[in-house]
């Protein structure tokens, strides 16, 4: 097995790409076979090192509209449909999201991204109010700034792109096939009409999903083709944090070594761009730092939407340790 990765560790190296039959031997290696683990954890660096440095990207969030979604996405604390005693709060004011914006810059963060729940953007003063916000921030910060507000036209994406928004995040959550088994109210294509519009905009595209909510290792696998075919340019890549009131919340946590290995693949998968910690991550304790050596380039940092991050501070610290660094504001 340890040759069989060198092999594909190689073909990546020389421009080829990975076919599904392959990337599903891999990460069918169980955690007892240390030694080709191993292997796979240093071949997905020197891909990572190969096509994007030794350059961490680092963003953050701000949750600006919490709750009251109509969406039964299963694992969400934000969802009408479950009752799980989180804060909801409407669309904070601007000064409020500048205030958290400059802490963020000021720490060290490179981009910086706005968050609201619900379905999508339905209300037009609600928008316009957002747009505002990020003509703000971009003139009165040196953040890249990105948007998470659901799905939206192409319309809505070409008006943040006028207001100072470079990337869109809309993650597809898990492959085509396992979606049924998340949500109900809108479908897998709603999300992939939404990249295509922000991609048409001209906007760039962050895209990833949630690991734990049931799925299989070849699911896995095909949503990093799926991510691959929609030409993303992020993928985050969350833990399910099980919560308390969803249907979800009695999943069984991950092995971190697993999560780990799941990480590598989609780094033999999607080789030139930025894959991402994002939510969760904090379950695996004190191998964060084995990612940053299996082909992780990029994090979400500070507090997250409904579960507690980490602090932008310790996690320079530790990216650092590792004899990475951090992209910087320019």
């Amino acid at each position: 097995m340890k040759n069989k990765i060198r092999e594909l560790k190689d073909k990546i190296l020389s421009g080829q790409d990975i076919n599904l039959e392959e990337a599903l031997e891999v990460i069918n290696i169980e955690e007892e076979n240390k030694e080709a683990l191993e292997e796979l954890f240093i071949g997905a660096n020197e891909i990572r090192k190969k096509f994007n440095g030794d350059i961490v990207d680092l963003c953050t969030i701000m949750n600006v509209k919490s709750g009251r979604c109509s969406e039964d996405c299963k694992y969400c604390a934000q969802s009408i449909h479950y009752k799980t005693g989180i804060d909801e709060f409407s669309l904070l004011d601007e000064e409020e999201v500048l205030k958290e914006a400059k802490i963020n810059e000021g720490e060290g963060a490179n981009k910086f991204s706005l968050v609201s729940s619900g379905r999508g953007i339905i209300n037009e003063s609600e928008f316009e109010k957002l747009l505002k916000i990020y003509k703000r921030l971009k003139k009165e910060t040196k953040l890249h700034l990105c948007a998470s507000h659901g799905i939206i036209t192409y319309e809505q994406a070409v008006k943040l792109k006028e207001a100072g928004v470079e990337m869109y995040h809309h993650n597809i959550e898990s492959c085509e096939n396992f979606y049924k088994n998340i949500c109900s109210t809108h479908s897998y294509e709603d999300r992939i009409n939404t990249i295509k519009n922000v991609k048409k905009a001209g906007l760039k595209i962050c895209s990833g999903g949630i690991l734990g909510l049931g799925e299989s290792r070849e699911e896995r696998v095909k949503m990093a083709f799926e991510l691959k075919e929609l030409d993303v340019n992020s993928i985050p890549l969350n833990i399910l944090t099980p919560i308390k009131g969803t249907p979800f919340e009695n999943n069984e946590k991950e092995n971190p070594i697993e999560l780990i290995k799941t990480m590598a693949v989609f780094r033999y998968i999607n080789p030139k761009i930025v894959i991402r910690y994002a939510g969760g991550r904090m379950q695996l304790k004190e191998n964060q730092r084995l990612g940053l050596k299996a082909g992780i380039n990029g994090a979400l940092t500070g507090n997250f939407l409904t579960t507690i991050g980490s602090t932008i501070e310790s996690d320079k610290k530790m990216i650092e340790s590792e004899n990475l660094k951090i992209i910087e504001n320019i």
